[in-house]
């Protein structure tokens, strides 16, 4: 509808009063004709009104002679008229056509550069990789690559760099830097055991260097050692930096307490909506003004960027919907609490055990529910990797 409309104003619009004749029958005979009438209504003082556009204003000639009807235009809108009134003014129209001829170029110059997530390679070490892809400040940003190809292309460039990402923030252009982490070289050379960080019970053990002490199903102590770094006996014995990967089951024991009453985010469904003017970077409030009304809000934006084929215009429009939140207590089931209470407590022990890590069985010691909160002991056996180095300095019994 509002497509239908845009394009009426483009062609323009005249308002028509009928006098005389048979109004109805224009009516009727200009719609079967093709014609396009909108708005049609009766005026005060009894007269047929309409709307009709510039092109079939001038079909109307007919109909009129077969209805013996006169028409009399009482108003005129749309960009042909628009137009009309600018050629009238010809330094304002200019003015105008400068303005937005500016605004555009402004917006379409690299202002700044901003560089993120270094520390080990200097700002200006990027910069100078930046600028061989043409990525300065002053420079026009339709001459850019594409993100994707200039993020491959600063890549390359940045050795000490596992990942590059470009964005355009309007005028802006930030360089997001992923730098490569860098092995401790130094204590892969080191002679070293592999010993047991946690009591547990071996699952698997695979050896890359070094000499297994022990082997799967075996219930190992922490501290002991686990692949040796002695290999060879007697006068052939040497030390290795030990390798390889050793899992067991490892068991935590934790006390949750879960509340049986939480907090939950709760929309109303009441709301705020307030409209931009986008330009370039720039936001121009044209609509919802004063102070948001909730005490407890979240806003939404939704930005449309004008655009005519594949050009993209540093213009458009926001919009941004502010919500009314509030936080209200849910009652859960005993069950419930429980649950929530257990998950919790595996997401802080998959943050202890490591991503790796998997938990096998849950055993419930003892469970209680209590001033409005359930209390538990539990028992949990995981699955997770067992080693850490010890430095091998001086021979020691395995």
């Amino acid at each position: 509808m509002i497509s239908v409309l845009w394009l009426h104003w483009v062609r323009g619009i005249v308002t028509v009063q009928v006098r005389g004749g048979q109004p109805e029958e224009l009516v009727n005979r200009a719609l079967a004709g093709g014609l396009t009438l909108s708005s049609i209504r009766w005026t005060s003082d009894g007269k047929l009104q309409f709307e009709v556009s510039v092109s079939d204003f001038f079909r109307l000639r007919p109909y009129l002679k077969k209805t013996g009807c006169r028409i009399h235009v009482t108003g005129r809108a749309g960009f042909p008229f628009l137009l009309d009134k600018m050629g009238k003014r010809k330094f304002f129209a200019l003015g105008i056509v400068l303005f937005f001829a500016i605004i555009y170029l402004l917006s379409s110059l690299v202002w700044t550069v901003e560089i993120t997530g270094n520390s080990r390679m200097s700002d200006e070490q990027i910069e100078q990789a930046a600028k061989q892809e043409g990525i300065f400040p002053f420079q026009w940003s339709f001459k850019l690559a594409d993100a994707d190809l200039l993020s491959k292309r600063l890549t390359s460039k940045l050795p000490d760099a596992s990942w590059v990402g470009v964005e355009k923030k309007g005028t802006r252009i930030v360089i997001q830097v992923v730098e490569n982490t860098v092995p401790k070289t130094a204590d892969l050379n080191t002679p070293r055991h592999l010993v047991a960080s946690h009591d547990a019970v071996v699952t698997q053990i695979l050896v890359e260097k070094g000499r297994p002490v022990v082997s799967k199903n075996t219930k190992v102590k922490k501290g002991q050692t686990l692949i040796s770094g002695t290999i060879g006996d007697g006068a052939y014995t040497q030390t290795v930096p030990a390798k390889g990967v050793v899992k067991g089951l490892v068991w935590y024991e934790y006390n949750i307490t879960s509340p049986l009453v939480q907090p939950v985010k709760v929309y109303t469904g009441e709301k705020k909506t307030k409209w931009y003017a986008v330009l370039g970077s720039r936001l121009l409030q044209v609509s919802g003004f004063g102070k948001t009304p909730f005490e407890q809000s979240e806003a939404v934006r939704e930005e449309e960027q004008a655009g005519w084929r594949n050009w993209k215009l540093p213009i458009g429009r926001m919009k941004e919907t502010v919500m009314e939140v509030r936080t209200e207590q849910r009652q859960l089931t005993a069950d419930e609490a429980k649950q929530a209470g257990l998950l919790q407590a595996k997401a802080v022990l998959a943050s202890k055990a490591g991503a790796d890590s998997v938990v096998r069985d849950e055993i419930i010691l003892h469970e209680k529910t209590d001033n409005g909160k359930v209390y538990m002991k539990v028992l949990f056996e995981v699955e997770q990797s067992i080693i850490e180095e010890m430095p091998l300095v001086h021979e020691q019994g395995d």
